[in-house]
């Protein structure tokens, strides 16, 4: 009888071993068969998203054709709104000048001096530098005002800016008469049922919109005895367009790429045809692209940029904004890891709850997952608890990570390239002239792999002979400076 129970333990023991074991193997089959599902995800997704050089040029081309029917009243998706300032920086502007910038829940007063061309040469960085005297403050605005009439806002920004010059300055007298008054392309993402400052991205013009708008402003200054006045409200990317002809008569374009985007340039009179009746029109004219929603037939577009354009704020506009700018980056970025979550269980077999929220992954963050050199992707590890809750991710997991990251980067920044090699072509610049490229925002000047693939996608595209022609550089004074520079355009 013992040694029938004896064989009897062993033949049980033997079968849960045996059990076990084959529990172990399917548990490892399933695991690598939700491995390969999740790479199968990311290299497909990779393919749709990739932009070799020749469509890279389609895209270029595309844009060149919707600039040229935008300049001639022919249907596109580009407005190509003429900025009517009456000149730009020529670089010997002198003084101490005031700017404010516009951003949608908070703006920035900016105070700088200029010294024009002849500044000293900095021992530091070896070049002119003219701007000195630098202040800025960024503040909030209330969400009263902010709802309420432009009048209303204007009245609690001439307030809060005259607060600014008398800490900055003499007295309310300081500086030049001129201020420089700019508007954010990311001030449109901010809904507003009523027409305040927030609704104005299509008013930045001298239309009666626009002209109400600066009359507003300027009635402020007088009522709250601030010795400033607006001449022209000019979106930001504008004003980093001056900022950059005001270093450089090569200055021909700018972009701005932070949670917005959006592109300008300088035209020849001779190609614009709306312009403002009874308004003198310069030889040179500053054209606001409004190339967020630029659309290509070529633009790489997947499953996941569907989805997260139709839930947007603005389904069925802004693609390229959507593709390129910081405001959706890490929204790609979530939407491609929770599918690989939901199918593929890439972070154990539930779905974290957080990662179905939308647009909580920022661009910082991802930037800062992006480019993690830490053993074992600690930083990677530790924005993914403290984003969306993963505390159990494997290094295979993060590592799949960095490679989403890196294909929404990729893809982002080599479209922004070819855009920028589009508007040097436009301007017939490409193969005999120096064309300088003023880049300006937060994704361009934190985001380094970003920026890398930029500039390599331009190099790429016009090859060793034709890419020392295009100059891309940061636009200098940091957040809101431009304005500083519309202030010193003004007669």
């Amino acid at each position: 009888m013992r040694k029938e129970v004896v064989v009897l333990a062993a033949v049980t023991t033997a079968s849960t071993v045996v059990a076990a074991v084959l529990l172990v193997r399917q548990w490892k089959r399933r695991s690598e068969q939700q491995w390969r599902h999740a790479q199968r995800i990311l290299r497909k997704f990779a393919r749709e998203c990739a932009t070799p050089v020749p469509k890279l040029w389609q895209i270029a081309d595309d844009l060149v054709a919707e600039m040229q029917a935008g300049l001639t009243l022919t249907p596109s998706s580009l407005q190509m709104l003429p900025s009517c300032l009456p000149s730009l920086p020529t670089g010997d502007e002198k003084g101490l000048y005031y700017g404010i910038n516009l951003r949608g829940t908070n703006f920035i007063i900016v105070q700088a001096r200029l010294g024009g061309k002849n500044a000293p040469i900095s021992r530091i960085g070896g070049r002119n530098e003219p701007m000195s005297d630098l202040y800025r403050q960024e503040i909030p605005i209330p969400p009263n005002i902010i709802e309420s009439s432009s009048q209303e806002l204007f009245d609690w920004i001439t307030v809060e800016l005259g607060k600014f010059i008398s800490m900055h300055s003499e007295g309310l007298q300081g500086g030049e008469k001129n201020l420089g008054f700019t508007v954010s392309p990311t001030i449109a993402e901010v809904a507003a049922s009523r027409e305040t400052a927030i609704t104005w991205k299509d008013s930045l013009f001298a239309d009666a919109a626009g002209n109400k708008l600066l009359n507003e402003i300027n009635v402020a200054m007088e009522k709250h005895g601030v010795d400033k006045r607006v001449f022209s409200l000019v979106d930001d990317t504008i004003g980093v367009l001056a900022g950059g002809r005001y270093y450089s008569k090569e200055s021909v374009a700018a972009v701005t790429l932070g949670m917005g985007t959006n592109a300008a340039y300088i035209e020849s009179a001779n190609s614009v045809v709306k312009w403002p009746d009874q308004t003198p029109k310069p030889e040179e004219i500053a054209i606001n692209i409004q190339w967020g929603n630029f659309r290509s037939s070529h633009l790489p577009i997947t499953e996941f940029d569907t989805s997260l354009d139709a839930e947007s704020s603005y389904p069925g506009s802004q693609i390229f904004e959507k593709l390129t700018s910081g405001a959706y980056l890490g929204e790609t970025v979530r939407i491609v890891l929770l599918k690989m979550a939901q199918e593929s269980a890439l972070f154990g077999d539930t779905v974290p709850a957080k990662l179905a929220i939308p647009y909580s992954l920022r661009s910082p963050d991802m930037a800062a997952m992006h480019q993690d050199t830490s053993e074992d992707y600690e930083i990677i590890d530790e924005k993914l608890t403290e984003i969306f809750g993963i505390t159990n991710s494997t290094t295979m997991a993060r590592e799949l990570v960095v490679e989403v990251c890196d294909v929404v980067a990729e893809r982002g920044a080599r479209l922004v390239g070819a855009g920028i090699v589009g508007i040097v072509k436009k301007l017939g610049r490409l193969s005999n002239r120096i064309s300088i490229i003023t880049v300006e925002g937060g994704v361009y000047e934190h985001y380094r792999v970003f920026r890398n693939y930029l500039h390599s996608s331009v190099w790429e595209m016009l090859g060793n002979e034709l890419s020392d022609n295009v100059i891309i550089e940061h636009s200098r004074g940091g957040s809101g400076a431009s304005s500083i520079f519309i202030a010193a355009s003004q007669p």
